[in-house]
C-alpha cells in the first residue's frame, strides 16, 4: 500500500528522476583497475556510462572489461537486474548484425549473474525495452526472476514479446535479418 502506481506512460520520465536520486544514495563501487572509458560529453550525460565509469554509485553485482551488472532501482521480482555494455549504444535499434556477439555474451552473463545471486534462470525473463520505451537511453538487458512474482504493473512494463519489451533471441532474429 506504501508504494505508489503510476501509468506505464508517466514511468518514463518519473524513473529517470527515481534512478538518478536513488543512485546518489546507494554505495559507490568504482574499479580503478578496469579501463575507463573515454570520457565524451555524451557519456557525462549518461546515468548509466557515469554508472559503469564509476562516477555514480551503484550497487554493481559483476564488472569486467566490456559489462557491468547491477539491480533495478525498481525490481520487478525479487532477482531483477541490468546488464549494461560499457560502451554507450543508445539502444537495441542501434545494433546491427556484427553485436550478435556481444548480445550473447550479455544472455550468458545475466544467467550467470542470476545463479551467482541465488535466483534461477528456469523461471526468468530476460528482454530490452524498444525504444522510445525506455527511461534510460543506453542499451541495458533486463533478467528478471521468478517471473511469478511480478506484480502487475511489472508484469505488463516487462510483457515478453509486446511491442515495447522484446526478448534477447527476437533481438538476435532481427539482427540476422539486416542487410
Amino acid at each position: 500500500m506504501g508504494r505508489p502506481h503510476f501509468s506505464a506512460l508517466c514511468l518514463t520520465d518519473r524513473v529517470y528522476r527515481i534512478a538518478k536520486a536513488n543512485f546518489k544514495t546507494m554505495s559507490a563501487s568504482p574499479s580503478s583497475e578496469l579501463p575507463q572509458t573515454q570520457n565524451t560529453p555524451q557519456r557525462a550525460k549518461c546515468l548509466f556510462c557515469r554508472i559503469c565509469d564509476g562516477l555514480e554509485p551503484s550497487n554493481i553485482v559483476h564488472q569486467d572489461e566490456e559489462f557491468v551488472v547491477f539491480p533495478d532501482i525498481r525490481p520487478a521480482a525479487p532477482h531483477h537486474y541490468l546488464v549494461l555494455t560499457r560502451e554507450h549504444i543508445t539502444d537495441a535499434k542501434c545494433l546491427t548484425k556484427e553485436h550478435i556477439p556481444m548480445v550473447e555474451k550479455m544472455i550468458a552473463l545475466s544467467k550467470e549473474v542470476l545463479i551467482t545471486q541465488g535466483g534461477s534462470t528456469d523461471t526468468a525473463r530476460l528482454g530490452f525495452h524498444w525504444p522510445p520505451f525506455h527511461s534510460v537511453s543506453h542499451l541495458h538487458l533486463h533478467i528478471i526472476a521468478p517471473e511469478s512474482e511480478m506484480g502487475l504493473i511489472g508484469r505488463a512494463m516487462f510483457k515478453s514479446s509486446s511491442f515495447w519489451f522484446v526478448t534477447p533471441e527476437k533481438v538476435i532474429e532481427q539482427l540476422q535479418k539486416k542487410a
